[in-house]
């Protein structure tokens, strides 16, 4: 398989420190819920995201990315999936 010339998924800072220090993320159906995002090191859920309408799946890595970055340095962690608790 030949790679793009230009990765357009080295952009995504965040993602790729998390899972090169045993963090993951998870990609696909989680519950109810058609699509998500979820990104997690090995203490903290960091971000649940659901995927929007008409957003692409790079769209969706890159808000990952940021709420991955947002949990790290402001504490602030996404829970998209639920939102009440």
């Amino acid at each position: 398989m030949k790679h793009p010339a230009a990765d357009p998924l080295a952009a995504l800072k965040s993602v790729e420190w998390l899972i090169s220090n045993g963090g993951q993320i998870s990609l696909g159906a989680f519950g109810p819920v058609e699509c998500a995002a979820v990104a997690n090191d090995e203490s903290d859920c960091l971000a649940m995201l659901q995927r929007r309408d008409g957003e692409s799946l790079y769209q969706l890595l890159t808000r990952l990315d940021a709420a991955i970055a947002r949990a790290w340095n402001e504490g602030e962690f996404t829970d998209e999936i639920n939102p009440d608790c």
